[in-house]
């Protein structure tokens, strides 16, 4: 028979906390052991003989702590059945003194088990209440959970699929997200083959090898498969999760949809091509004029030229400005004209008139390169709402380049015709052709066919990008096609006409002819010599009396004694620039009604209307337009 003194023993070293209560509904303690005293930080004296519900009270500013109830609950019907009864994890604040006197309750988990102690007689003589301090097990769960649930949260959130790999990445154990690759796998095919071009694997397998042999992060960029069946780009990383021998047991990883991204760099290196091919053009097109101008300039400098040579040579030197002028003119028109900085001057226009001055423009380059131009138009006239000089200036682009891309010899078509309230305009040619990437980009900023090395009229593939652009701001479209390479090429302008023939609105207006007026008394200032003194002799050549000056300083002065009628000036004088000049001149009585002509290599809108604004009447871009000037010099 053992000893009453070795069950004390028991029940004093159960590494459970226990504790006997009587089986009366104050449950009152009878009985505690060591370990429970540990738990609760508490005395045998303060415990034995007080109810349990005294000594450990609910907290009645909880609203959550059910714990009282829930224990009260569980004896009860250890007492109305002879029953053990668990409460498991069960929340039961006990509170705690702190130093200072004041009670808290500290929040506590037990895992409870109440025991009937049944005596000889059948009755109940006491309950053994068993539990276990499980807090720190709750808190964890409830964090473990609480992080699932922010991951479910995040995986649901983003656009990004979520991977776990094996850990030699011969299998994919799970595909979540609501990402662009499809979440079912094909049982009968690796998951390398289900995911990723065939051609893209190599990589991807060095790529994973170097992860494995150094259980780093795997990165890469590669192309894969998506949900929609095309081919996207994805940023795959995944980190290696270690078992407690630091090997590999799994690899959980990310995959980003970068495809936007990808094309969008694509476009942007494609562009950045299209712009160093065309930078080298530049520098070859500028070059080009500049051979023949110095040559020119050299063989004037020779004594005894007959005036034929002379003429000659001016000849040569006027063509390579006007093409240089024409190159520079591209530039500031289509940076006008992208940045939606063109204003149209907008008149009623009968397309036949605007086809027939466009034919006029492109007609020399046409019969340089022996071409045959074949022209049909509509009988009746069909008229539309637009800027005439700009849409001649479409027309004769597409013209100049079906030139341009068309062999000697070859032949270009340009035939209209009225539709539906629109008329197309197109013009075909048997010429080089295009292949289907450059019909795509045609009208593309910078695009450019393969020039060869025989091509003599130049281009910097800014035409057709400006064709596009004028066509788009007066309301109608363009297109282009191509049979391929050798095969020529076709390009159609489609715009909106007018519904009814309008009415005569007057006259025709000035054939542009310049008239050169004489007499008028004209002051030159420029700090650049040479370009003072040749223009001063083109105007003194047609009758005018001309001075020069090249300080703005004395420019004033000179202007207040000789009263010039008019004054052209440059804009990048030293000390003072021409729109304070102009300011001035304009402000003293002498020249306050003088004619002031702004003559400058700046072209932009900006500089235009800066000028205008500071008080001149007219606004040249060097090198000068003498007709335009000659004009203007009339109306004095």
């Amino acid at each position: 028979m053992l000893s009453p003194a070795l069950f004390e023993s028991v029940f004093n070293s159960s590494p459970s906390g226990n504790y006997l209560l009587s089986p009366t509904p104050e449950a009152i303690i009878l009985a505690v052991n060591d370990t429970f005293l540990k738990a609760s930080a508490r005395t045998r004296e303060e415990l034995v003989g007080t109810s349990l519900f005294v000594a450990f009270p609910g907290n009645p500013d909880d609203a959550e702590d059910t714990g009282e109830t829930d224990l009260r609950r569980s004896l009860a019907h250890v007492l109305a059945t002879g029953e053990t009864h668990t409460l498991p994890a069960c929340r039961y604040p006990i509170p705690v003194t702190l130093p200072s006197g004041e009670v808290v309750f500290e929040e506590r988990f037990w895992d409870a088990t109440s025991t009937p102690i049944v005596g000889s007689d059948g009755r109940i003589e006491c309950i053994l209440h068993t539990n276990k301090d499980v807090t720190e097990q709750v808190r964890s769960t409830g964090a473990l959970r609480e992080s699932e649930g922010r991951l479910r949260a995040l995986t649901e959130a983003t656009t990004d699929v979520i991977y776990r790999m094996s850990p030699d990445w011969s299998q994919l154990r799970a595909l979540e997200g609501r990402g662009f690759l499809r979440d079912t796998l094909d049982p009968n095919h690796f998951w390398l083959d289900d995911y990723i071009p065939a051609e893209d694997q190599g990589a991807l397998h060095a790529a994973i090898a170097r992860a494995i042999r150094e259980k780093a992060m795997f990165e890469l960029e590669h192309r894969v498969r998506r949900i929609d069946g095309g081919h996207g780009w994805t940023l795959s990383r995944a980190v290696p999760m270690l078992d407690k021998d630091g090997e590999i047991k799994e690899w959980i990883g990310t995959a980003s949809d970068i495809t936007e991204r990808k094309l969008a760099e694509e476009k942007l290196k494609e562009s950045d091509r299209r712009k160093d091919e065309f930078l080298a053009m530049l520098a070859h097109e500028l070059r080009n004029p500049l051979a023949p101008i110095g040559a020119a300039a050299q063989l004037l400098q020779r004594a005894q030229l007959d005036e034929a040579m002379v003429r000659k040579t001016s000849r040569i030197v006027g063509r390579q400005v006007a093409h240089m002028t024409g190159l520079i003119d591209d530039l500031l028109d289509v940076s006008r004209v992208t940045r939606g900085l063109v204003e149209l001057e907008c008149d009623t226009l009968d397309v036949r008139d605007v086809i027939a001055d466009a034919v006029e423009q492109a007609t020399p380059l046409v019969q340089a390169r022996r071409q045959r131009l074949s022209v049909q138009v509509p009988q009746q006239a069909a008229f539309l709402q637009g800027d005439g000089k700009r849409l001649v200036q479409v027309i004769a682009n597409i013209l100049n380049n079906a030139a341009k891309y068309t062999q000697e010899g070859g032949d270009i078509a340009l035939y209209a015709a009225v539709n539906d309230g629109e008329v197309a305009i197109a013009v075909r040619d048997n010429g080089i052709g295009m292949a289907p990437e450059l019909v795509a980009r045609a009208f593309d900023l910078f695009a450019q066919a393969e020039r060869t090395s025989d091509r003599t009229s130049g281009g910097l593939g800014l035409g057709l990008a400006l064709v596009r652009s004028l066509v788009e701001l007066h309301g109608g479209r363009v297109a282009c096609d191509s049979a391929g390479i050798g095969k020529g090429s076709r390009f159609t302008v489609t715009l909106p006409c007018l519904p009814a023939a309008p009415q005569d609105t007057g006259g025709p207006g000035t054939d542009g002819a310049a008239a050169h007026g004489g007499g008028t008394r004209i002051m030159v200032v420029d700090d650049n010599v040479d370009a003072a003194a040749t223009l001063a002799m083109l105007l003194e050549a047609s009758g005018h009396e001309v001075s020069i000056e090249h300080d703005p300083y004395r420019a004033l002065e000179h202007a207040r004694a000789d009263r010039p009628a008019v004054c052209l000036l440059d804009i990048g004088l030293p000390g003072m620039d021409g729109i304070e000049l102009a300011r001035r001149l304009r402000a003293q009585p002498a020249t306050q009604d003088a004619m002031l002509v702004a003559i400058t290599g700046y072209g932009q809108d900006s500089d235009r209307q800066r000028a205008l604004d500071a008080g001149f009447d007219h606004y040249l871009v060097k090198p000068v337009d003498l007709d335009v000037l000659y004009r203007l010099l009339a109306k004095k």
